[in-house]
């Protein structure tokens, strides 16, 4: 479970800044097209609703993307697999609840029915998808002879992930969806508030499922009944209230400034009612907050119905929602402050930033995992004959062709990675011999097991600076062990320079060897597998 919700945080992570700037876009415009009816009928709003809704809309294209580094797979088959799962021939997902199931068109193939619908919204179903992605592609780059690879891999991965996301990854989640919808309306009917309790706390659950979008389906038809209230919104937005107000409390307690960088904006985007950044960006990924905001919106939920409250639209939650409950301002106000209170409250006083997220706690795990690495590396390339490249440095992994130089992107140099680094030390990323090394300390190249060659290149056009903010420790002909420091860089000498540290591990005699794959893109730690190197 720690590994999935990991996962989440790393796919989610990347991609926060369009989601946070579109969440907090698209709570503003549906706030002013509710307070002032003329603005929701103007060019202005269809223009700005249009830029708002943009980075929702294709959602799935962002998280597949986002996701394919993750797992180390072809980020361009990622991203059509993300636009098959939206496609304009498939219903989309939002409006699919308020249809018939008999009117949802269906293929047919090989006796299977495929329904045709969208996956808009969805997070789960395309992380999945784009994981069993990167395991056939990776398959068919082992197995495939490489004359006919390049045609070969692309046309069957995308071809046989689209069909099983289609036939089998679509038809569990559609069948989840439908229990999770029979089930929110019979605990509507349940009363005493106890029912608005219990989806209260439930509701962020489906949100990280990516189906609380089918509650529509429950509003429109509160709606249209005889007294036309709307008595699910108050719960909804109690919700989504306390998941801000979680989010919120970390961001304020937080020590780090990337955390805190996060969370601040996106509670405020929760405020708007829009919670995919703080679930994901922040409360999932530390658990307890997301568990204290489900007890806040479990708590102002109730309240709410409590209090009888009812809207007369749906699709607003948050601070905007006091526009469709005019009859109720005080107490939907009650409801909030309540929901605010509690997650806040409880989260402020139950979370932690653990050690293991400050520096101390960091440290030491850093360095018992480089330590065991060191030892793993050395059993590695001295007894199998498995050949092993380590990570020689802290930081995100990114495909060779993203590295902002033509020449090591297009592969001339050698097959391998780049790394955005976190830290400015670069070690040995196995058991080996110092080949070479730049005059201006920038570049080293290091001779391992069964002659491997890997160049390591620190920064782009950093041969310009002339050693400046560089520093050696070995010598070309010295024998090295992995996780021995090689060089120390200073990253903001190098940013004032304007160049960028992205550090290239290059395999230089790729030829020589079938295959090199790369174990992971994302975070990594120092001496951490990076590359896996056949003869």
């Amino acid at each position: 479970m720690k590994r999935m919700i990991k996962a989440l945080g790393d796919v989610f992570v990347p991609i926060l800044p369009a989601i946070v700037a579109s969440g907090l876009m698209m709570g503003l415009v549906e706030a002013l097209g509710k307070a002032i009816p003329s603005f929701a009928g103007s060019d202005w709003y269809g223009i700005l609703d249009l830029m708002a809704n943009t980075a929702f809309i294709f959602l799935p294209v962002l998280i597949a993307v986002s996701a394919t580094r993750v797992f180390g797979g072809n980020i361009f088959l990622g991203a059509v697999i993300g636009m098959i799962m939206i496609h304009p021939s498939l219903i989309n997902a939002w409006s699919v609840g308020s249809m018939d199931a008999a009117d949802i068109p269906v293929w047919r193939l090989l006796g299977f029915p495929i329904r045709q619908v969208g996956y808009q919204g969805h997070v789960i179903p395309v992380v999945i998808a784009v994981w069993l992605m990167c395991r056939i592609e990776k398959w068919l780059h082992k197995h495939v002879p490489e004359m006919i690879d390049l045609f070969v891999t692309p046309f069957c991965t995308v071809l046989i992930t689209a069909f099983l996301t289609l036939g089998i990854i679509g038809p569990v989640f559609s069948m989840a969806e439908t229990y999770v919808l029979d089930f929110a309306g019979w605990i509507i009917t349940v009363g005493h508030g106890i029912d608005a309790m219990i989806m209260g706390a439930l509701y962020p659950l489906t949100v990280v499922c990516g189906i609380h979008h089918m509650y529509n389906v429950i509003e429109a038809g509160m709606l249209s009944a005889a007294d036309g209230q709307n008595i699910w919104m108050p719960i909804a937005s109690a919700a989504n209230f306390a998941q801000g107000a979680a989010c919120l409390a970390v961001g304020l307690k937080a020590r780090k400034l990337k955390t805190k960088s996060v969370a601040i904006p996106s509670s405020l985007s929760a405020a708007l009612g829009i919670t995919e950044p703080a679930i994901f960006g922040v409360n999932l990924r530390f658990t307890k907050p997301l568990i204290c905001g489900m007890a806040g919106g479990a708590a102002g939920a109730l309240l709410g119905s409590l209090f009888h409250i009812g809207a007369t639209s749906y699709g607003v939650t948050g601070i905007p929602g006091f526009l469709i409950t005019l009859d109720y301002t005080v107490q939907y106000a009650i409801v909030l402050i309540v929901s605010f209170v509690v997650a806040f409250g409880l989260t402020w006083f139950l979370w932690k930033e653990e050690a293991e997220e400050e520096n101390g706690g960091m440290e030491k795990e850093a360095a018992a995992k480089e330590e065991s690495a060191k030892e793993a590396a050395g059993a590695l390339t001295a007894e199998s004959g498995e050949k092993i490249v380590f990570a020689p440095v802290k930081g995100n992994v990114i495909q060779r062709e993203e590295i902002p130089d033509g020449t090591f992107a297009s592969g001339v140099l050698g097959d391998g990675v780049g790394i955005e680094p976190v830290e400015s030390e670069v070690v040995a990323p196995f058991d080996g011999e110092i080949s070479s090394v730049a005059d201006t300390f920038h570049a080293i190249g290091i001779t391992g097991p069964g002659g491997m060659e890997v160049l390591i290149h620190v920064g782009v056009d950093t041969v310009n600076m002339k050693g400046d903010g560089f520093e050696l420790f070995v010598s070309e002909g010295d024998k090295v062990k992995a996780g021995q420091k090689l060089i120390s860089f200073d990253m903001e000498k190098i940013k004032a320079a304007g160049y960028s540290t992205t550090t290239a591990v290059l395999l230089t005699n790729s030829d020589d060897y079938t295959e090199v794959q790369v174990i992971k893109y994302g975070k990594t730690g120092k001496m951490e597998k990076l590359l896996t190197v056949e003869a």
